[in-house]
């Protein structure tokens, strides 16, 4: 429930475009057994080609109509991998999302962009009557209650780009610390990779594919660097955010999970870091975050590795490093094993991809629903705050803000967006 007090970090994602509210033409409430879902894939970068493009394309009941990036190379090669999928060269490219959101043909949309692009996108897109899957994370604490509202507004189907709930291993780190194999959880332990250090800001020239204006969206325009052509961008702050909210994503996901707060969020951070200096990488480079919950779990967050370790009262389990072979102080733990109806987790969910689609055919909650995106992002978000500002913060979940610390309020709200339409 949002409070008149929190009410303020809603205001703070502005949308320059046609859509202001949900589309008056009704969404699409059921698919029979033959139809397709189709889609639009917006972003055909690395992740958005490998993992969620090729993953769509394996889904038989799923159709992809479409594909968009503001590199027109990219989206020629994605569509050179549907048509060939589907025996034909039907697929179209585009180079502006409008296009996709503004076919009613398309029943929803597949966000795939940089970060700095993810709510407006998604925004866009719930309003112009799509379903959304969409990559993590947010750019800004209130883009999150922003989206949120929007989706419960619009009726639609949400599904965040994260997989570890789907992953063997973290669901049973979780299924095991919920039904009290370890005791009450007290404390985890997350690392998280840092990115390289990039030489200092210098402007490139434009390549002749890109669209630069649409590259950059509603952030604030800055000289093209070559850099954004690759997956680097992801440590300036302009398009990303960071180790801590992108691989942070993942690993956060779990230990906020094991944790169990009532509030879901931290209520307590305190977090240092170092941020480089006269270099394209001006995000934390380094950092010791911890974060507080109010039924006194700690989660401990810093650089130097991919590992997740949760410490309760009778032992601990550890993830070493991403998606591996799990460990325990108790061997034993590790051969635990739960009968239909004695776990209190729910069952494992079917990967994100599968998962939306079946969401979107019975129009239930996804495993990444729009609420956990912005759960998950919040705390993370409040520790690169707390880095910046150099100082330890408090979370009001009822209030929906940092308590008394209005600049740490106002870091918390997306900046008014450049006006990037034309035409």
């Amino acid at each position: 429930m949002i409070t008149r007090r929190g009410f303020g970090l809603l205001s703070g994602t502005a949308l320059p475009f046609v859509f202001s509210a949900c589309a008056s033409t009704p969404r699409k409430r059921k698919h029979g057994p033959a139809d397709k879902i189709t889609l639009g894939c917006i972003g055909c970068g690395v992740h958005g080609t490998s993992v969620n493009l090729r993953n769509f394309l394996a889904q038989d009941d799923a159709r992809i109509l479409a594909v968009c990036d503001v590199f027109r190379s990219r989206a020629a090669e994605a569509k050179k991998l549907v048509d060939a999928a589907y025996g034909n060269t039907a697929c179209r490219t585009y180079t502006d999302f409008r296009e996709i959101l503004s076919d009613p043909a398309i029943d929803a949309v597949v966000i795939s962009t940089p970060e700095h692009w993810h709510i407006t996108l998604a925004e866009l897109a719930l309003k112009a009557g799509k379903d959304v899957f969409c990559e993590k994370p947010t750019k800004y604490i209130s883009e999150g209650f922003a989206v949120r509202e929007t989706a419960r507004r619009c009726n639609a189907v949400f599904q965040t780009g994260l997989e570890d709930r789907s992953l063997p291993g973290y669901h049973r780190i979780v299924e095991w610390c919920r039904n009290g194999a370890i005791g009450p959880v007290r404390r985890v332990e997350v690392t998280l990779p840092t990115f390289a250090i990039l030489p200092p800001p210098a402007e490139d020239p434009i390549p002749a594919d890109l669209d630069y204006n649409l590259f950059v969206g509603p952030a604030q325009m800055i000289p093209y660097n070559n850099t954004w052509s690759t997956m680097w961008w992801r440590g300036n702050r302009t398009f990303g955010c960071g180790s801590i909210l992108d691989w942070g994503s993942h690993l956060f996901d779990t230990a906020q999970l094991c944790a169990n707060a009532p509030e879901t969020v931290p209520v307590a951070i305190e977090a240092t870091g170092w941020i480089p200096e006269n270099s394209l990488t001006n995000v934390p480079n380094k950092f010791d975050i911890r974060l507080g919950y109010s039924n006194g779990v700690e989660v401990h967050i810093k650089d130097g590795g991919t590992g997740i370790r949760v410490i309760g009262e009778k032992g601990w389990i550890e993830n070493p490093s991403w998606n591996s072979r799990l460990a325990a102080s108790d061997p034993a733990i590790l051969k635990t094993k739960y009968g239909p109806g004695e776990s209190i987790y729910r069952a494992m969910p079917k990967g994100e991809h599968r998962n939306f689609l079946d969401c979107v055919r019975s129009r239930e909650q996804t495993t990444y629903p729009v609420e956990a995106m912005h759960t998950i992002h919040l705390g993370l978000h409040a520790a690169d705050i707390s880095i910046r500002l150099g100082r330890k913060l408090r979370w009001d979940p009822a209030a929906n803000e940092f308590i008394g610390d209005p600049e740490a309020n106002r870091l918390a709200k997306a900046p008014e967006p450049r006006n990037w339409e034309r035409g």
